[in-house]
């Protein structure tokens, strides 16, 4: 099988989005400050852009090493699983610094541990469900006229999926409106309280709407162009198109823990300890709320 360039860099986009995504993991999972409601979410989101990073990597190497229907399968299984659970588990970021905001008096119970539980077991089940249908024989090897645009994927099985996504983007984009309508509230009152000046009050919602932009216009532009292109795509269009849309889809596992790990600043913090040793007094440790977006 001749090497596709294309397949090289979906693989090269794998293994940067493994590394980054490992490393979120093992800070979250061996620091025991980190078992709060947000940290988990936030977990969540970075095993499953893990399992995507390693999915790419494992289409790689079993396409041009070991070549097999029944492998194919199980690697387009878990992209798929993969992939579902990192746009389910933005979503549930999103109604979760959504609920922080709008129940903030009963945000800290044991309530929202339970329904951040519950967040999880859905998204999980409902991507691993998504991941298995390939798997169960909803696939199109033994009728190539029903292929989507991405083999042995089902037309039908694509748009479940596409319809799937926009219903989530849907719901994000209502939700931060809603954030933003109460950030910029919460800044006024703040203002009128502290008899700041009126400028304050803009400055602090600007920021707050400049912050949701770039998560929803990440979002938009990594994701929209492939969910488009499989309500319109056929099996009979070149490959290149495929591969020009699914490569941005990817770079939103890349992008990811840029977003919602890194500039949080216990996790900056503990990083910064592992890597030198020390700590730095312009990363202090304080609680955030999820809706520091």
């Amino acid at each position: 099988l001749a090497l596709n360039p294309w397949d090289v860099v979906l693989c090269i986009s794998g293994t940067i989005i493994s590394c980054e995504n490992a490393i979120v993991v093992v800070v979250i999972f061996y620091t025991p400050a980190f078992r709060a409601p947000m940290f988990l979410l936030i977990g969540s989101l970075a095993t499953a852009d893990l399992l995507a990073g390693l999915g790419l990597i494992l289409h790689f190497a079993f396409v041009y090493f070991m070549p097999s229907e029944a492998v194919s399968l199980l690697t387009v299984g878990l992209l798929v699983t993969s992939f579902t659970a990192s746009v389910s588990s933005l979503l549930t970021i999103t109604i979760d610094r959504y609920l922080s905001l709008y129940n903030a008096l009963t945000y800290y119970s044991e309530r929202t541990v339970t329904r951040t539980y519950i967040m999880l077991i859905l998204t999980w089940g409902a991507s691993i469900c998504y991941g298995l249908l390939p798997i169960m024989g909803w696939n199109c090897l033994k009728d190539p006229s029903a292929c989507s645009i991405v083999k042995p994927l089902m037309k039908n099985h694509l748009i479940i999926l596409s319809v799937s996504f926009f219903m989530v983007f849907a719901v994000m984009l209502q939700l931060y409106v809603q954030i933003c309508k109460i950030v910029s509230r919460h800044a006024h009152q703040i203002a009128v309280q502290r008899h700041f000046l009126a400028s304050s009050h803009y400055v602090t919602t600007r920021k707050g709407i400049a912050t949701l932009a770039v998560i929803l216009g990440t979002f938009a532009s990594c994701w929209l162009p492939f969910a488009i292109y499989c309500l319109l795509g056929d099996y009979s269009y070149p490959a290149l198109y495929t591969y020009v849309t699914l490569l941005p889809a990817t770079y939103n596992s890349m992008i990811n823990p840029v977003i919602y790990a890194f500039r949080n600043q216990e996790i900056q913090k503990v990083l910064w300890t592992v890597c030198c040793g020390c700590f730095s007094s312009t990363l202090p440790f304080r609680s955030r709320s999820p809706s520091d977006v």
